[in-house]
């Protein structure tokens, strides 16, 4: 493999695959602006005159509450759009990674669902991103989805830069308690993903750091860490809400959707890292310097 092409590159995940990729490979890096997933002619005509080996799609309407009055965007940007580029994939016999959600799941689960688990989406970003898992195997099975779940990354702030500066600026901070997934680590997903396709995964595979956790615990990790690195927050202690408590939601999110590595630890032989090792090194080389 010796040329990468990355769709969504704007993104967290992708920023980080093409800054990481493009030492090793030559890397054609695509942003919204560049390349609307929501255009299917210019889609179209980019990926077919662009030369790859690999494409990953990282790109996707990811504004769940958005999506739920916008079902038609939705289905056209996050299922119909990759179904076209895994086509494009088929006719220049390139490999396809495409990327989605945790959320395909209903979170009624008790346990770490697996690949096999048959997913239950409860809204339209949802079920779009499984359409989209359909479209893309559909083609090819030999594709790989790969399904993530919080990511978090240097090249884009997410849910912990926000409670970090929160915690900073005021002298309480609260997150959802009741939610539980595994934070995912976007300098890891680099790692994994050339991993996964060392060992010819195909199919679906969950890629996310291991342990689980709440948004609560989380951002209380996240704290701690930054007061044990001497980088000063005025609140010390994170509240908890439900997530009932959050009006503002207009989509339903599912409570649980911890997702199992183990089909990705039988595959490469690597067990990925706790994700509290992985907030720790991130804070360590990216909120320290700040």
């Amino acid at each position: 493999m010796r040329s990468i092409t990355i769709i969504g590159a704007n993104g967290r995940l992708g920023a980080a695959l093409a800054r990481e990729y493009s030492r090793d490979f030559e890397v054609r890096a695509f942003g919204r602006n560049e390349l609307d997933l929501g255009n299917l002619d210019h889609v179209r005509s980019i990926v077919s005159e662009t030369e790859f080996d690999l494409l990953i799609n990282c790109a996707a309407l990811t504004n769940v509450d958005y999506c739920e009055s916008h079902r038609d965007e939705a289905f056209l940007i996050n299922a119909m759009a990759p179904g076209l580029i895994a086509k494009i994939c088929r006719e220049k016999s390139a490999r396809l990674i495409h990327i989605s959600t945790d959320y395909v799941f209903d979170g009624n689960a008790a346990t770490p669902y697996t690949e096999e688990t048959k997913a239950s989406p409860l809204g339209i970003y949802a079920e779009s991103k499984l359409a989209g898992e359909d479209e893309v195997l559909k083609v090819s099975p030999d594709n790989l989805v790969v399904r993530l779940s919080w990511v978090f990354g240097p090249d884009k702030p997410s849910f912990i830069d926000q409670i970090i500066q929160r915690a900073q600026e005021h002298d309480a901070v609260a997150a959802v308690a009741d939610k539980f997934s595994s934070p995912t680590y976007t300098i890891d997903v680099v790692n994994w993903l050339l991993l996964a396709l060392d060992n010819e995964a195909q199919g679906i595979l969950h890629l996310c750091n291991s342990g689980a956790c709440s948004w609560q615990e989380w951002a209380q990790y996240a704290i701690d860490v930054c007061r044990g690195l001497g980088i000063p927050t005025k609140a010390e202690r994170v509240g908890a809400l439900s997530l009932s408590d959050m009006k503002n939601f207009v989509a339903r999110r599912p409570l649980y959707t911890v997702l199992s590595t183990a089909n990705f630890t039988a595959l490469t032989g690597v067990q990925p890292r706790h994700w509290r090792e992985a907030i720790a090194e991130y804070i360590s080389v990216h909120i320290s310097k700040k």
